[in-house]
C-alpha cells in the first residue's frame, strides 16, 4: 500500500512525542505539526536529488511522427519542480522506432465501439472475458484504416471458442468489407483454453484497407481477444548522437527543403532548445518513437497524496525529517544520531537500486548536514 503524506508526517510526530494529525485536521495544522510537514517535503526533495536515476521515477512514453517534421517536444507538465519540464533525465539510449497500431479499439477493453457489424442469423456483442472480447455468433464485424499502397503490414488476431474447439473464424483483408483482395484465411480454434493466434502479413493495394472477422456458425460463439494491424517494420533501435555530431554529419541534409532526403529515422539527438531531433527527417506520419525517462517527482500536498518512492524506503524520508525536527529543538546530539542513521539508510537504498536496476550508473551520494 502506497505511503501517504499523512502517514509520513505522523511517523515523525510520533517519534518526536507530538500529537498526530488526522485527515480532517491535516490542513489546519499548527506549530510543530506544520514544521514537520515542511520537513517531510524537504527530506523528499533531498532524497530524490541524492540519487539521479531512481527506478520508481522511470517512465515510458512515445511520440508519433509527422511527415517532414524534424524536432518534437520532450515530456512536459504544467507544474513540476524544474520549470516547465516533467523529466529529470532522458534515457537517450532507450529510443526505438516501433510499429504504430492502426486499429482503433482492437483490444475491446470496454466495448466494441469503432467496429461496424454485418448482420447474420446470430449476434455480435461485447464479452467481458479476459480484458474484453468481441463475441461473434453467425455475425461479422469490420473496421477500415489508412494504409500506403504496396506497403507490407502485419496482422495479429487471437480468438477463443467459448464452448468447444474446431470452429473457424474467417479473416478477410481487402479494399472493402468482406473483400479478400489482400488476405483471405481462416483461424481455427484448436486449443480451448489458450485460444489460437493468427500472425501473418499482407500488402496493401489501396489507401484505405478493411479487415473483416466473421463467424459463420450459429452452433458456437467465437470470442475475438484482439485484432492488431501495424506496418511490418519490427522494432528498430535509434542510435543516439550529440547535437554537434548531428550538425557535422546530417545538418545539411536534414535542413534541405527536399522530400527525397526524408526517410525512416535511424538516429536521435537532443536539440539546443531541449527537444528531441530525428534523423533522417521522417517521411511518414505513422512512425511511433518509444523511449524512457526519469520523471520529476510529484510533490505532496493533500493528506492522502502518496510518494513516488517504493514503500520500503519511507524510513529514509522519515529519518531525514527527524533530523530537521531535532535541529528545530536545538537537540544537537539527537540530530547527529538521526543524520548518521539517514546516511546509512540512503546508502542502503542506493545499493539496493544498483543491485536490481542495471541501467543505474551514477554512484554518487550527496548528503549535506
Amino acid at each position: 500500500m502506497a505511503t501517504t503524506y499523512l502517514t509520513l508526517v505522523n511517523n515523525v510526530l510520533n517519534e518526536m512525542n507530538e500529537a498526530e494529525l488526522t485527515s480532517s485536521t491535516f490542513s489546519s495544522s499548527r506549530g510543530i505539526q506544520t514544521a514537520i510537514k515542511k520537513f517531510v517535503l524537504k527530506a523528499m526533495h533531498e532524497v530524490y536529488n541524492s540519487i539521479s536515476e531512481i527506478p520508481d521515477l522511470y517512465k515510458s512514453t512515445f511520440q508519433v511522427t509527422n511527415a517532414g517534421q524534424r524536432t518534437y517536444s520532450l515530456p512536459s507538465s504544467a507544474s513540476p519542480q524544474s520549470g516547465d519540464l516533467a523529466y529529470r533525465k532522458i534515457d537517450w539510449d532507450s529510443f526505438r522506432l516501433v510499429p504504430k497500431e492502426l486499429i482503433t479499439n482492437g483490444e475491446f477493453t470496454s466495448d466494441i465501439s469503432s467496429w461496424t457489424t454485418i448482420a447474420g442469423a446470430g449476434s455480435a456483442a461485447y464479452n467481458s472475458g479476459g480484458n474484453g472480447r468481441l463475441r461473434l455468433n453467425d455475425y461479422a464485424a469490420y473496421q477500415s484504416f489508412s494504409t500506403v499502397k504496396d506497403t507490407t503490414y502485419r496482422i495479429q488476431i487471437r480468438v477463443f471458442d467459448s464452448e468447444s474447439v474446431g470452429q473457424a473464424l474467417k479473416v478477410q483483408v481487402g479494399t472493402s468489407a468482406e473483400n479478400t483482395t489482400n488476405l483471405n484465411t481462416t483461424l481455427t480454434v484448436e486449443d480451448f483454453g489458450a485460444g489460437n493466434v493468427l500472425d501473418t502479413t499482407f500488402t496493401a493495394t489501396a489507401q484505405t484497407t478493411f479487415v473483416t472477422v466473421n463467424n459463420t456458425s450459429t452452433a458456437t460463439n467465437l470470442d475475438v481477444d484482439y485484432i492488431r494491424v501495424s506496418e511490418d517494420i519490427g522494432v528498430n533501435k535509434l542510435e543516439y548522437m550529440t547535437y554537434d555530431d548531428w550538425s557535422k554529419r546530417f545538418l545539411e541534409r536534414d535542413l534541405a527543403n527536399d522530400d527525397s532526403v526524408l526517410g525512416r529515422p535511424t538516429h536521435v539527438y537532443p536539440t539546443q532548445n531541449k527537444k528531441l531531433g530525428l534523423s533522417p527527417v521522417p517521411d511518414k506520419s505513422n512512425y511511433s518513437i518509444q523511449y524512457e525517462y526519469w520523471k520529476v517527482h510529484t510533490d505532496l500536498s493533500a493528506h492522502g497524496d502518496t510518494m513516488d518512492l517504493d514503500d520500503r524506503f519511507k524510513d529514509v524520508i522519515i529519518t531525514r525529517a527527524k533530523y530537521y525536527a531535532h535541529i528545530l529543538r536545538s537537540d544537537a546530539q539527537a540530530a547527529q544520531m538521526a543524520l548518521a542513521e539517514y546516511q546509512y539508510q540512503l546508502q542502503q537504498m542506493r545499493s539496493e537500486y544498483i543491485n536490481t536496476k542495471s541501467y543505474m550508473t551514477d554512484t554518487r551520494i550527496h548528503v549535506n548536514a
